[in-house]
């Protein structure tokens, strides 16, 4: 299969019979190469409720009828959007006809700001563990540092993980680095990071901050074969 990441967390993963979306905010991020306008997608995988997450979710999702899977507070959110939705939580993984997901924890918020400025509660934040293909892939959502990261790469072979470095509102480059020896993910790839000013960081340095060959720095656009 093929991971392909597009700016700030949004990440695709194409399989042999689907393509699946993680967290597609693309209208109002530069650094994003995709366009929501005809983009394809069967699945729809989102970590929490923030708009930089939710991003483009309902269009992409009616135009494809695309299932999202979500923490169940944001499910039901879109659900009463019209969405086809399966809500699920942490601690809890799921069989899907694409993949396994599992949902984990996540230490952050997670709330939309609606057009009119009314913010509304979608529960919890997760990261998620895919499992498709025999690879499994972990996408952390945004997230703090936590020592319960150690489970997750204890219990886990992870074969490519996402991790935020952007620090102010998640990890910083120092606490993403030890994020990602507790993981012990074959390859590791900064996200969430120089999509506003407050979140700049130098994902190279990160990358090769790193065990040798662990850290990938990937632009938009960029893919890797799993």
């Amino acid at each position: 299969m093929k991971v392909s990441f597009h700016g700030h967390s949004v990440v695709k993963v194409e399989t042999l019979n689907h393509t699946i979306l993680i967290d597609p905010f693309i209208s109002g991020n530069d650094n994003c190469d995709l366009q929501a306008e005809g983009l394809k997608a069967d699945v729809i995988l989102l970590t929490h409720g923030h708009n930089d997450h939710v991003g483009d979710t309902e269009k992409i999702a009616k135009d494809n009828d695309a299932l999202v899977v979500a923490p169940f507070e944001l499910a039901t959110y879109l659900g009463n959007k019209g969405l086809n939705t399966h809500p699920m939580h942490i601690g809890g993984g799921h069989n899907f006809e694409f993949g396994h997901v599992k949902l984990t924890q996540a230490f952050h918020g997670s709330a939309y700001t609606e057009a009119d400025g009314t913010i509304v509660y979608t529960g919890m934040p997760a990261g998620l563990l895919l499992t498709v293909e025999g690879k499994t892939i972990y996408h952390a959502g945004d997230t703090a540092l936590f020592s319960d990261m150690k489970l997750i790469g204890d219990l886990n072979e992870i074969n490519l993980a996402f991790l935020p470095i952007g620090d102010n509102f998640t990890m910083g480059p120092k606490d993403a680095k030890l994020a990602a020896e507790w993981i012990k993910a074959d390859r590791v790839v900064p996200m969430h990071y120089d999509t506003f000013p407050l979140i700049e960081q130098d994902g190279e340095a990160f990358a090769n901050s790193l065990q040798s060959g662990v850290g990938h720095a990937m632009k938009p656009g960029d893919e890797i074969d799993l």
